[in-house]
C-alpha cells in the first residue's frame, strides 16, 4: 500500500425513528508498524469548520480511533466487549460506551476494508446500533494530457 490514500468511512445509525447515513471521503496517509495499519486523515467539522485530526489504528483484535482538536475522543473496539470513553466536545464531555459485536477486516494488496458494528450508549443510556465501514485505498495518480 501507497503512503497517499484515499480513506472513504461510511456509517448507518439505527435509532428508534430513523435510519441515518453518514459519509466522509478524504484523503489521508498510511502506514504499518508492528503489524498494525494506522491511517492519518482530517476532517472539518460542520458546526465549527476547525479541523479534527483522526487516526485509525487496526490491530489483529481490535480497532482504536482518536480523534484530536475541537472535538476528543479514544473510542476502542474489540469483538464483545464494551469500552467506555468520555467524548469531549467544546459544548461539554459525554460517557459513551462502545458494546462491538463484529470486527471484521479484509487486506487486499492495494485496499483495506473495516466492517465494524457496536451499540452506542450514552450516559449509560443505549442510543443506537451502529455500522460502519471505513475502505483505505491506495491513492492513484492522474497523469492528464493537456
Amino acid at each position: 500500500m501507497t503512503k497517499d490514500v484515499l480513506v472513504t468511512i461510511a456509517g448507518l445509525q439505527f435509532e428508534i425513528d430513523s435510519e441515518e447515513p453518514i459519509e466522509v471521503i478524504t484523503t489521508g496517509q498510511y502506514f504499518l508498524k508492528n503489524e498494525k495499519h494506522y491511517i492519518l486523515y482530517d476532517e472539518i467539522l460542520d458546526d465549527t469548520k476547525e479541523v479534527c485530526k483522526n487516526r485509525i489504528k487496526i490491530g489483529k483484535d481490535s480497532v482504536e480511533i482518536l480523534k484530536s482538536g475541537a472535538s476528543n475522543v479514544h473510542m476502542v473496539f474489540e469483538t464483545n466487549k464494551k469500552n467506555l470513553t468520555y467524548y469531549n466536545t467544546p459544548f461539554g464531555s459525554l460517557l459513551i460506551g462502545i458494546d462491538t459485536t463484529k470486527i471484521a477486516c479484509k487486506e487486499k494488496e492495494e485496499e483495506i476494508e473495516l466492517y465494524i458494528e457496536y451499540g452506542l450508549e450514552v450516559n449509560y443510556s443505549h442510543v443506537s446500533d451502529c455500522k460502519i465501514t471505513v475502505r483505505i485505498a491506495a491513492k492513484k495518480e492522474i497523469n492528464a494530457e493537456i
